[in-house]
């Protein structure tokens, strides 16, 4: 493996930028050397940043595929940071040309095709990692071990929280990429894979069985305040909206925000800019007047083979923040808020307190509080390595906790208790 090692990234949006922003970081370890990326304005930025010369700026990940097969020392492995119903195909590709792979999370929006991708990354023997970012950051790692060392016991059931945030909510899954399961996926897949990935991860195994409930309650048209316009910038009750686009990215552009979520809006960072995007774009439309149609809060209920419960608990109606957990064991219990565990023990009847702040906080914006960058690193000593055990969030560890995603969105459907199918039945070819 070449060192530094390359990198070619597929999808210069916010997921892109996060990723490749780890070489400019670590230049003695890896090189972003190629992007593929329609937008002009967002590749050429791209390319600017990292200092690729424009024969290796892509319009499409198609160009960038043909450049592969015709030299492929051009890099050592693709990042494929597409939109959620994007991956297959390039992935695939990239496979086929021997390159390892790193794709964003959910792999791919049906279970098809989940199994399809990992049956192709164990063909084609190469290193492939999915973004599930939540099981690197510090935090996590604190859990795990106090889980693996036993000082909770055996763990009986578990509460988990994430708290999307209102704003988070209205900007991504009622006016944004991901409002509508038809264009994307559903919500669970879309936003909350990471979540049921991280109980498979800390538990060390994956349920059984899977119920769920949950629906799309709130920002629906019935709910749409009296006097209410179409666009916030139109809207008599605006100022009174705790939705209100205007207040929400208008507030962010004062205050200097460059990154996401302004960056999804706009490329230039103008009020001009953002006023035009808020009166003709997506982003500007009444939360109560969108053609969404995820749900806006859900709970997914697990039975694991040890006999372990847990409760998952995704709402759009909190302030935006870090996830929240209780673990109850035979001989403890943690509590943890992302930043800091409490473990209490039984027999001594103490807490010890641990923390595990870092810099960022849980939002993309803010690198998921370590995970963007622990990806990344686990990913560039892979590759360093050939070790493939460096990866936490491997293909087959991925497939069973989408499979799982996939039974609670059928129990959901069906009001149901679902089976959880195992991940033995590999699509190849």
């Amino acid at each position: 493996m070449s060192s530094p090692v390359t990198l070619a990234v597929v999808g210069a949006g916010s997921r892109g930028n996060a990723y490749a922003r780890w070489a400019l970081e670590h230049p003695d370890r890896a090189r972003v050397v190629a992007v593929a990326e329609p937008r002009d304005a967002r590749r050429e930025r791209f390319a600017a940043e990292h200092q690729i010369p424009a024969e290796h700026a892509y319009p499409d990940w198609q160009s960038l595929a043909r450049r592969l097969a015709a030299d492929p020392s051009l890099v050592d492995a693709v990042l494929v940071c597409t939109q959620d119903r994007m991956h297959t195909e390039p992935v695939l590709e990239f496979l086929k040309h021997g390159r390892h792979v790193l794709v964003e999370k959910p792999l791919a929006p049906t279970e098809t095709e989940c199994r399809q991708l990992v049956g192709a990354a164990e063909a084609a023997g190469v290193l492939f990692a999915v973004g599930h970012v939540m099981r690197y950051t510090p935090y996590t790692q604190a859990v795990k071990r106090v889980v693996d060392d036993g000082l909770l016991g055996e763990v009986m059931s578990v509460q988990h929280l994430e708290p999307v945030g209102y704003w988070h909510q209205a900007h991504s899954y009622v006016r944004g990429n991901w409002r509508r399961a038809d264009e994307s996926t559903f919500m669970l897949l879309a936003k909350s894979c990471h979540d049921i990935d991280w109980l498979q991860y800390v538990l060390g195994e994956a349920p059984t069985r899977v119920s769920s409930f949950g629906r799309l309650s709130h920002f629906t048209p019935e709910h749409k305040p009296a006097g209410a316009a179409d666009r916030c910038l139109d809207c008599a009750v605006e100022p009174d909206c705790p939705f209100s686009a205007k207040r929400f990215y208008f507030d962010r552009l004062v205050q200097g925000d460059r990154g996401w979520p302004i960056d999804v809006l706009v490329d230039e960072f103008t009020a001009d800019a953002l006023g035009d995007a808020l009166r003709h774009g997506p982003y500007g439309r009444c939360v109560y007047d969108s053609d969404n149609d995820v749900v806006d809060h859900q709970v997914v209920n697990m039975e694991y083979p040890s006999g372990a419960t847990a409760v998952f608990t995704m709402t759009g109606f909190s302030a935006h923040g870090h996830r929240q957990t209780k673990l109850f064991g035979t001989r403890g219990e943690l509590t943890g808020d992302g930043e800091k565990l409490d473990v209490y023990d039984f027999l001594t009847d103490t807490h010890r307190v641990i923390d595990t702040t870092t810099i960022g906080d849980a939002s993309a914006a803010g690198g998921h509080g370590g995970g963007d960058a622990g990806l990344m690193d686990a990913f560039v000593s892979a590759l360093e390595t050939g070790d493939a055990s460096r990866i936490a969030s491997g293909p087959r560890d991925s497939l069973t906790s989408h499979l799982t995603v996939f039974a609670a969105e059928r129990a959901r459907l069906r009001g149901s208790v679902e089976p959880v199918s195992p991940p033995l039945e590999l699509i190849v070819g």
